[in-house]
């Protein structure tokens, strides 16, 4: 009988769900110190809890019997995700438990910066009467722009509307559809959304991408009187230009939940900025997002370990059987579908809205992962707050309003498969090969027949088909000290358009990319980084 651990005060709604199931033994503890953990953790097939306890590599390693770790909240900083993925053991966490929560602290926050609702109770306890000092602002007919409209810009989005805000969102990942239906205007770009906004507030999560996305030139930008709410990720807005501006009385103020380091240390500039709002990372403190939280996660520990249900799983458990057998095809599935988002992002592609995957009859029996793997290649570095793997990306991608299809084909050679990615009138397909032994090849895109191993980093180059390109290219490359692994040129006609694919060691910065738009010749320069699977 499977046994699972419930620790950290998870609500006791989730842990009835477990302890209700006659095939599982339930055991709830208060937070246990780090060593008395480790020696019971031994007896334990899952381990369900919040950010109190920390899932370590050696509690991992001391978990004999682990196969599921459950967090009852969306973050994972306290578990080594990395070594639970190596030994097998599937990470659960429950994301969408908090989005009303979220979004109901947002209008809470802006309404009392607005209102100056905090300063006036302090004013009123200490036995003042000083309304004249407190003139307000209204919502109705300002513009909210959204910085990414997922599950938590969605719901803030929705509820813009009573307030008869304008609602205005960039999210290049979301289709022309869902923001219909959100009834949300696109922004083309993040410099033409934070130009008309008023208020502007972010749902993405902290990559390299939006690391540092609103700093001194985009908060310059605002129009004045502007306030800027951060309730994602610490990190996304630069602290020090956000004090400054406010500072220098340039916004209106601004709402802080997150931070770059928390705690915010006790002697923090930000706790003296004038006009701004601090909350201690409020988001998902209400008694309903807890609940909700608590069930979420419990329910999925549940079917993990009795059903072997891992679609809620952040990473890939295991290592034997389909997912084994279809590495590679996983795998190059995975990286075309990148190559031709990156390809078609640099053409002006604003959203994909089809994904279709077609794969060759032998690899038929593996298409849901190879699906999976595809949506996980569109998505990357663009999800909001759930971490990408070959588990969830189908979900993922399908509440973005992607349209996912997969097929057969018999005019695909063995073991081959094609990623056709469109949005309007854009299109493209990139295809590859997968054997069950050996380097797995992409060997088209577009048109152009190319055989490369897509490793780290891969550039796509086109150029006019005239002497001298390939020399200059790698003269460039080789001055930005940036090694070639492979380099394969394919044109459709001599003197016509030809497309470099090289794979190259490490990354390539974006002055190398202009570097090589500078190039005699060079038409277009693309580049892919691949996560590591």
């Amino acid at each position: 009988m499977p046994r699972v651990l419930v620790t950290d005060d998870v609500d006791p709604e989730g842990v009835a769900l477990l302890a209700a199931e006659p095939a599982l033994q339930v055991d709830e503890v208060p937070t246990l110190p780090k060593d008395e953990l480790l020696q019971r953790i031994g007896d334990y097939d899952a381990i369900v809890g919040r950010s109190a306890t920390r899932i370590s590599a050696e509690l991992l390693k001391a978990g004999t019997r682990l196969r599921v770790v459950g967090r009852a909240g969306v973050g994972i900083d306290n578990i080594a995700l990395d070594v639970a993925t190596s030994l097998g053991i599937a990470v659960i966490n429950a994301p969408a438990g908090n989005t009303v929560a979220v979004a109901e602290l947002f209008f809470g926050a802006v309404l009392g910066l607005l209102r100056q609702i905090p300063r006036a109770s302090e004013v009123m306890r200490d036995g003042r009467w000083d309304r004249a000092s407190f003139m307000g602002r209204e919502l109705k007919n300002k513009t909210l722009g959204i910085v990414g409209l997922g599950r938590i810009g969605s719901e803030v989005a929705a509820r813009a509307h009573a307030f008869g805000m304008t609602v205005v969102a960039y999210d290049p990942y979301i289709s022309d559809e869902r923001f219909t239906a959100l009834r949300v205007r696109r922004a083309p770009s993040l410099d033409a959304l934070i130009a008309e906004t008023n208020i502007l507030t972010l749902h993405v999560p902290l990559t390299e991408e939006t690391r540092g996305m609103i700093g001194k030139r985009e908060l310059g930008r605002l129009p004045a009187r502007s306030v800027v709410v951060n309730m994602a990720r610490g990190g996304i807005v630069d602290e020090a230009a956000l004090l400054a501006a406010l500072e220098a009385d340039k916004l209106r103020g601004a709402v802080l939940d997150v931070f770059t380091v928390e705690p915010l240390a006790a002697d923090s500039p930000l706790r003296r900025a004038p006009n701004l709002l601090l909350t201690p990372h409020l988001g998902a403190n209400t008694v309903e997002a807890q609940r909700n939280v608590s069930r979420d996660v419990c329910l999925a520990v549940r079917d993990a370990l009795l059903r072997n249900d891992l679609s809620r799983s952040l990473n890939v458990a295991g290592g034997s059987g389909e997912w084994s057998e279809l590495h590679n095809a996983m795998l190059v599935a995975r990286r075309a579908a990148a190559v031709a988002r990156a390809v078609l992002a640099d053409q002006g592609m604003r959203a994909v809205r089809h994904v279709a995957l077609r794969i060759s009859p032998d690899l038929a029996h593996g298409a849901g992962p190879l699906l999976a793997a595809t949506a996980a290649g569109v998505l990357e570095g663009v999800i909001e707050t759930e971490r990408l793997n070959l588990i969830n990306a189908r979900a993922l991608a399908e509440a973005r309003g992607l349209e996912l299809s997969v097929g057969e084909s018999q005019e695909l050679g063995a073991r081959t498969l094609e990623v056709a990615l469109a949005g309007g009138m854009q299109q493209l397909a990139v295809a590859g090969h997968a054997p069950d032994v050996g380097t797995p090849r992409l060997t088209r895109i577009g048109s152009f027949h190319i055989d490369v191993n897509p490793k780290q980093t891969l550039l796509i180059l086109t150029n006019h088909d005239v002497p001298g390109v390939i020399g200059r290219v790698g003269t460039l490359l080789g001055e930005q000290k940036v090694n070639i692994a492979e380099y394969h040129q394919a044109r459709l006609a001599q003197g016509g358009d030809a497309l470099a694919a090289i794979s190259v060691d490490g990354a390539v910065s974006e002055d190398t990319r202009r570097a090589l738009l500078e190039l005699p010749d060079v038409l277009s320069a693309s580049v892919v980084h691949f996560r590591d699977q």
